[in-house]
């Protein structure tokens, strides 16, 4: 599947020399690749769940940095130029952030030198670090999970997804959006309102405003906005019956968390963690947990491979439902 993408969608952003090298690889290497990794001077990287490798100039993987292809600056400024359409002024929100979407709904990340002004980043100039992020929809991924989530009523529970780095949460939180919002006939459950903050545009990966993924027709996305302000614009403006945004762990996050429970909305949403010790314990979230706000907490975890979900708590009874 990332091969398609990757040939399709990534490949015509590059520039020749990095594009002829990427189309060099085995398919069986892109199949996996989660990250492309330019760094000026540097190797050429393909990063996935479990590692990276650098790559030569035949596309072969190598374990030497000194037989690795090296970019070069005029190669990175070629990338930018083509992914902000020529026009880097246009996208000093993006530059200002780190980060733009691009068509198919993968984000490029950006690092350079920060200019500051009054304290803040006002952008980032002499770029000399892309990441590639591929963007990957796995339409399913939340089938076996969302009736857990279900009540009596077409009522939601509010969930906590808890996940390492790179184990999925972002997946599964993106297929639970499309099922909520698109109804899952199975279950009896045809569907509710969802207002998405896509903060990061990770999960609904709009580019100019139009989803590029599949988030169900009942889904209305504020997107590049920060959570809270997006949380409070979206319960004003767009009577969700579901939040839904992406990584909390902030003071301020929990409070924007109650503050949409109190209005009567469900929220969902994920945390870094490997465990339910470490969501309980997080400055950010330990108040949340003491008031057994999310009634259901899936843990995700690699036991079984990349996005497998370890256990599903119900806090209400203290018991985990998958046994």
């Amino acid at each position: 599947m990332s091969t398609k993408i990757i040939m399709k969608q990534i490949t015509p952003l590059l520039p020749p020399i990095i594009k002829k090298i990427i189309t060099r690889c085995s398919p069986l290497l892109l199949d996996k690749v989660q990250e492309i990794r330019l760094r000026e001077e540097r190797p050429l990287m393909l990063v996935w769940s479990q590692g990276d490798v650098m790559l030569n100039i035949r596309g072969e993987a190598v374990k030497r940095k000194e037989d690795a292809y090296r970019l070069k600056k005029e190669e990175l400024q070629q990338l930018l130029q083509t992914i902000s359409n020529h026009s880097l002024y246009a996208f000093e929100e993006e530059l200002r952030n780190g980060y733009l979407t691009v068509p198919g709904g993968h984000r490029i990340g950006l690092v350079g030198k920060a200019v500051m002004v009054d304290g803040r980043i006002k952008l980032q100039k002499y770029i000399s670090g892309v990441n590639i992020r591929i963007s990957r929809e796995v339409i399913g991924a939340g089938e076996k999970v969302v009736h857990y989530l279900l009540g009596k009523n077409s009522y939601v529970y509010s969930t906590l997804i808890v996940s390492p780095p790179q184990c999925g949460k972002t997946t599964l939180l993106r297929d639970l959006v499309r099922l909520l919002s698109g109804g899952v006939d199975s279950y009896g459950f045809s569907g509710v309102k969802v207002g998405l903050v896509d903060e990061r545009s990770e999960i609904a990966a709009c580019y100019e405003g139009v989803p590029q993924n599949d988030i169900g027709i009942r889904t209305d996305v504020i997107d590049g906005c920060p959570k809270v302000q997006g949380m409070m614009i979206l319960i004003r403006s767009m009577s969700p019956q579901v939040l839904v945004t992406d990584e909390i762990g902030k003071i301020e996050d929990a409070a924007a968390v109650e503050e949409a429970l109190n209005a009567g909305v469900s929220v969902i949403t994920t945390a870094h963690g490997s465990s339910m010790k470490d969501y309980r314990e997080r400055p950010g979230l330990k108040r949340l947990f003491e008031s057994k706000v999310f009634q259901r907490v899936i843990i995700l975890g690699m036991s079984k491979g990349v996005g497998t979900v370890e256990r599903i708590w119900d806090e209400e009874k203290s018991r985990n439902l998958l046994l």
